[in-house]
């Protein structure tokens, strides 16, 4: 009883070796047929008796290749004449597009058979930095269009020599029909220039001579999968320096990248979890808690580093383990300030010959810039800084039906979405939108995502903010393309992208901390309280209002949110507070601009240029200018980020937590909002500080206190006891996010956290697509 079936296969299944795996599942079943990619995934004719047919399908769905995600199987019974004629065996056949897309793959680290092939001297890719297989190497990065085949990648301007060409055909090789296979001689090839361009290093293989430059402290541009890093030895602490200086990021935290797990652990501590994350096929930076927080100062500071395992052959070939060269290296993206990472070889011969001493660069084009994603594994789950290579450009799962929708984020960390079924499909990270580079950057990857996934927007939506360059964005494109536009308050947007993100549908209570968003009252919203869904909000708590004496100036030069928060408390001398000249006996911060103190005063007295703003961001800044006695930050959320540095400990103890907060919990009413009076909170930090309580201290209590008002907010706010949901780049912190979590947890309530985006402004995205597409539903 010979049967016939059409087979097709939905989900990520393209550059993960589905067609090769098929082939073989079928020769090894007795299967007849073939099979071929399509735009909308794979589709397959098989034949064979019903017991054949069973054990084929079964493998399929139970075994499949480890890159491929299968959403779903269809099959549909044929007769012989709807099977046509079919080959004797089983043969992959040209892809078919159909108006129907797929999904892309990300780009993956070298699997260990080709990392075994990388360091066998025998093996005809002996150190060969581009060797890829059906089971690894660059997606995305060298995607042009789908269906995914060598002819739409980069790699078709490197025609396949006969050995790799053999290795294609042949059904027993793991490089069987795969995309982007090369070896030495026909693939891309790596070279090592001077700052001039000129080669450094003539010879086929240049790593040698890189890894001797690092170890002399050199800085090295180095064009990987999908962008080009800054690198350093990251132990030589005076080229650390240097990359710094020339970089013009003073206090950043940097990158490392480490030859292994074991150089990893001997810095810092590794769990079970995080060393399957730091191996894993994405290979995420990760944020790992040092053995000491003393450890490497000049990368950054607090209890945790960035580190992340080589996630391309090159990388092996520059940390590898049994050449002479530097262990642990710095990795930073190379840009201009506020730029997109760069990607080209001229490029970034053209605009880093001030900064990088040498440049280890290839031939390879990078056909889509794709950062470093950022994370941490809290809680058994991955925790999102920055989403980006290794899981872009994989959709994100909707509980509803999201066809249709473009969402254009924020301005800073900016992100878009698009819509499709019901997935999500989030660009790679992108950066703030500050200047043309970047705004160009995300216009084509906009425009590559629609290209690649088949999606032509019927409905936009975007942020509240009138000035977002994507808000302006946008509005351009639903005047040209003639589409209706949503604009939706920005806490909302965060509150619904947390909900999406756990699969929520119904009514939560939202915790939305952050730096700064426009309310729908006109006013600047930033430590919100919110009830709700993706079809209406209300905003039920936040804090008092602070000024920020100079508006936007006041976001770095955080000195003028602490004189604020003084003045506020009523703290400061009554000359002062109306302009006065600065008393020698008043204890302002050393750091702290003298001679514009009277001037800032001014202003706040008579309320000029000082601009109110609920922001629990802010509250942090002007907090750290206390007791940190820092003037200005350096870099946007340092301020916050060296607070929760200070802490003793990186989360709050059982006793800590028990323990009643160090000041009054003091709320108030105000036009149906219950707000936290932080002046009492205010003067309990400065009368710390000035008893000689350490830093550390003030620190930790002051989190704990907020810890404790999220909790009363909570329990006076969501009598209903709805799910509570944290989102907003503030709860990147991980004292204040464990300690809100834990108090609310034993309290009663069920909390969710971010697990699939990130908390900050790049996840928001997601929120404003599962809004605009919950209006679509009920309009």
């Amino acid at each position: 009883m010979r049967r016939f079936l059409r087979v097709r296969i939905l989900g990520l299944v393209q550059g993960v070796g589905f067609r090769p795996f098929l082939h073989r599942l079928a020769e090894r079943t007795g299967i007849s047929g073939w099979a071929r990619n399509t735009s909308g995934g794979l589709e397959a004719v098989c034949a064979g008796e019903p017991g054949q047919l069973e054990a084929f399908l079964s493998g399929l769905l139970h075994n499949p290749p480890p890159l491929a995600q299968l959403r779903e199987l269809q099959t549909e019974e044929l007769s012989p004449e709807q099977a046509g004629p079919l080959p004797e065996g089983f043969e992959i056949r040209k892809s078919r597009i159909l108006p129907r897309t797929t999904f892309a793959g990300a780009d993956t680290a070298p699997c260990p058979a080709c990392r075994k092939e990388l360091f066998s001297p025998g093996d005809r890719r002996f150190h060969y930095p581009f060797l890829n297989c059906t089971d690894c190497g660059p997606r995305y990065s060298i995607l042009l269009e789908l269906p995914y085949d060598r002819s739409r990648t980069v790699m078709e301007r490197f025609p396949m020599c006969p050995d790799c060409r053999r290795e294609y055909g042949d059904i027993r090789s793991r490089r069987y029909h795969a995309q982007p296979n090369c070896c030495p001689s026909c693939g891309p090839r790596a070279f090592l220039t001077d700052a001039s361009g000129q080669p450094a290093d003539r010879s086929a293989d240049p790593f040698p001579t890189a890894r001797r430059l690092l170890s002399e402290g050199k800085i090295l541009a180095v064009k990987g999968t999908g962008g080009i890093h800054l690198a350093c030895d990251a132990e030589n602490e005076a080229a650390v320096a240097r990359l710094r200086e020339k970089k013009g990021r003073p206090s950043r935290p940097l990158a490392l990248m480490a030859q292994s797990l074991d150089s990893i652990r001997e810095i810092c501590f590794v769990s079970d979890g995080e060393a399957a994350q730091l191996t894993a096929p994405a290979r995420p930076i990760l944020l790992l808690r040092k053995r000491s927080p003393e450890l490497f100062p000049w990368i950054s500071f607090g209890h945790r580093i960035g580190v992340m395992l080589p996630y391309s052959p090159l990388h092996l070939l520059l940390l590898a383990p049994d050449c002479p060269g530097p262990r642990l290296l710095v990795m930073t993206s190379a840009n201009e300030k506020g730029a997109p990472v760069l990607t080209k070889s001229s490029e970034a011969l053209e605009k880093l010959s001030g900064t990088a001493d040498f440049f280890l660069l290839h031939n390879r084009p990078i056909a889509n810039r794709c950062d470093d994603s950022v994370a941490l594994w809290q809680n058994g789950s991955l925790s999102f800084f920055r989403r980006s290579r290794g899981f872009a450009p994989l959709p994100v799962s909707c509980s509803r039906e999201v066809s249709g929708v473009c969402a254009f984020g924020a301005e800073q960390k900016a992100s878009f979405a698009l819509g499709r079924e019901k997935d999500a499909f989030l660009s790679p990270h992108i950066g703030d939108l500050k200047n043309m580079e970047t705004l160009d950057h995300y216009r084509q990857a906009l425009q590559t995502f629609g290209r690649l996934f088949g999606i032509r927007p019927t409905q936009l939506v975007c942020d509240l903010h009138p000035d977002y360059f994507s808000t302006l964005e946008a509005q351009e494109t639903a005047r040209r393309e003639k589409l209706p536009l949503l604009q939706v308050q920005h806490h909302w947007a965060h509150m619904v992208s947390c909900m999406e993100d756990n699969l929520l549908s119904g009514p939560a209570f939202g915790i939305v901390w952050d730096g700064t968003g426009l309310g729908d009252d006109g006013a600047v919203w930033g430590a919100e309280f919110l009830t709700g869904d993706a079809r209406s909000f209300l905003r039920v708590g936040s804090l008092r209002p602070m000024r920020l004496p100079g508006g936007d100036l006041a976001a770095a030069q955080i000195w003028r949110i602490g004189l604020g928060l003084l003045e506020d408390a009523q703290i400061l001398p009554g000359a002062l507070s109306t302009g006065g000249a600065v008393s020698g006996a008043f204890p302002f911060p050393d750091a702290w601009p003298a001679g514009q103190i009277p001037a800032v005063c001014t202003l706040l007295s008579a309320k000029i240029a000082c601009p109110k703003a609920s922001s629990m961001g802010r509250l942090f800044d002007g907090v750290f200018s206390l007791i940190g006695g820092m003037a200005n930050g350096s870099f946007d959320g340092e301020a916050p980020q060296r607070l929760e540095a200070l802490c003793p400990e990186e989360t709050p103890s059982r006793e800590e937590l028990e323990a009643p907060p160090f000041c009054p919990l003091v709320f108030y009413e105000e036009n149906g909002v219950r707000r936290f009076d932080t002046r009492p909170l205010i003067r309990a930090v400065w009368t710390r500080l000035r008893c000689g309580v350490p830093a550390a201290l003030i620190a930790r209590d002051f989190q704990l206190a907020l810890c404790h008002m999220a909790l009363e907010q909570c329990r006076s706010l969501n009598p209903e006891r709805l799910p509570v949901v944290l989102s907003g780049g503030v709860f990147l912190n991980v004292f204040l996010t464990d300690g809100i979590r834990r108090l609310l947890q034993k309290d009663g309530y069920r909390v969710f956290c971010h697990r699939r985006v990130s908390a900050c402004d790049e996840g928001i995205s997601l929120g404003q697509l599962a809004i605009a597409a919950a209006r679509d539903t009920t309009a």
